[in-house]
């Protein structure tokens, strides 16, 4: 007989528990989902909260359960709705936080999306706590930025000068077919009579007409940025049009072709302010543009007008410099670092001729000297500890690298929920 002559502890899977367990004793004091629930008990939800009017039919899940759910789900690398729903029946930890409540995958879409800006502003309460904690100095601030997939395929893009051209096939094909069309009925009324409708679309025309339909849409909607852009820049929009290259995405048209590390991607820039000393975000905000340089002063803007406060020094790499840039923050009293060009790989800067700095210098050649010197050469190195991890962090150990909502806002409130999540995380390592 299997095991006979041996003894086990006991083990009984159909034996019912004496007393009903409770999920309190399941997470150990000191666990990452105890922080959790104890640190959304003091965010104030009231933006959450006030959004429920008068009760009818069966209550809602509450809110604050929710959200210790999402921020959780977030830190662990978990942003499927349906996956945070598995959770909420497998995973102890989520059971917990959710006191065995499980809403299912569409109440969890539901919440993210209905409450999507209040949630987003949360971020500002926790960047608070970490500088309660000790985490946020503002001495020094790196910004850095990351291209991130958008809910969307880059084969689902079309450029202005491509639009042009099949809209004109697209056309000719209609008139084709409806010609056609005519050719037919006719024979058809010769040889039956003048009995069929002639309501009935054909599907292939169906579907060449809605092409048709959507092309134009974002045609006109390239046309439309093109004349802002002329306005905004004080030239006569009346005769402004994209240039060719100018693309379009069908699927998330706010979403752009950008230039990631991976290659071209069709997605968002998200920039960062980190904090030096704790790796800290910020500030925050994504953006349809590609470049990084014009991203510069609106992050740092959302840091000071966050922490009412300015940071001493700002590294950034080559992509943020600009004479108006290093001009703007030395007004603010704020010394930057940041880099002129791109180095070869394994090229290094000479080291700084010494003596006074000469006059004449433009503000290139006074910023390529400064990261020449030693104090520049030593405060510019540590851009690679201060942001990059940051986004190694967000991108590789939590699995971040595709936003699941699509348009500009929505993806503004998904970035902002990611960098809550790891400034949580931050405050969890130092405090515990």
């Amino acid at each position: 007989m299997l095991g006979m002559g041996k003894t086990f502890r006991p083990y009984v899977p159909e034996q019912r528990l004496l007393l009903p367990p409770s999920v309190e004793d399941w997470v150990p004091e000191g666990h990452l989902a105890r922080f959790f629930s104890d640190v959304v008990n003091d965010l104030d939800l009231s933006a959450i909260e006030s959004a429920y009017g008068e009760e009818r039919g069966y209550p809602p899940y509450d809110p604050r359960m929710m959200t210790k759910v999402l921020l959780y789900a977030y830190a662990s690398g978990v942003y499927s709705s349906r996956r945070i729903a598995a959770r909420l029946v497998e995973n102890v930890p989520f059971r917990y936080l959710a006191a065995e409540n499980q809403p299912d995958f569409r109440t969890i879409n539901r919440f993210r999306k209905q409450h999507g800006v209040a949630l987003s502003q949360l971020f500002s309460q926790v960047v608070r706590l970490c500088r309660g904690a000790g985490l946020v100095r503002l001495g020094r601030v790196a910004v850095d930025g990351t291209k991130i997939k958008a809910n969307a395929s880059k084969h689902k893009a079309m450029s202005y000068g491509r639009m042009k051209d099949k809209e004109k096939q697209l056309e000719r094909d209609i008139q084709a077919w409806l010609k056609k069309s005519d050719e037919i009925d006719a024979q058809e009324d010769r040889h039956y009579g003048k009995d069929k409708s002639g309501d009935e679309l054909p599907a292939e025309l169906a579907t060449r007409e809605g092409r048709l339909k959507k092309i134009r849409e974002a045609k006109a909607a390239l046309e439309a940025e093109a004349r802002e852009k002329a306005r905004s820049e004080g030239k006569d929009p009346a005769g402004a049009k994209p240039p060719d290259k100018a693309q379009r995405n069908f699927t998330d048209p706010e979403s752009r072709i950008m230039k990631g590390n991976d290659g071209f991607v069709q997605g968002y820039n998200a920039q960062v302010a980190v904090d030096g000393h704790s790796q800290v975000i910020v500030g925050q905000h994504v953006t349809d543009a590609a470049p990084d340089a014009e991203q510069l002063l609106p992050v740092i803007n959302a840091v000071g007008r966050l922490l009412k406060r300015r940071p001493k020094e700002v590294l950034a790499d080559a992509g943020y410099y600009s004479e108006a840039n290093v001009t703007e923050l030395q007004k603010r009293g704020i010394e930057p670092f940041i880099a002129t060009r791109r180095l070869k790989h394994q090229e290094e800067l000479p080291v700084a001729p010494r003596g006074r700095i000469p006059t004449g210098l433009s503000t290139r050649e006074r910023m390529e000297r400064k990261l020449r010197t030693v104090r520049g050469r030593a405060t510019y190195a540590l851009r690679k500890v201060i942001p990059e991890p940051v986004f190694g962090q967000i991108k590789h150990a939590r699995g971040f690298r595709q936003f699941l909502r699509r348009g500009l806002s929505n993806v503004s409130q998904e970035w902002s929920l990611i960098c809550t999540a790891h400034n949580l995380l931050k405050l969890y390592a130092a405090t515990t």
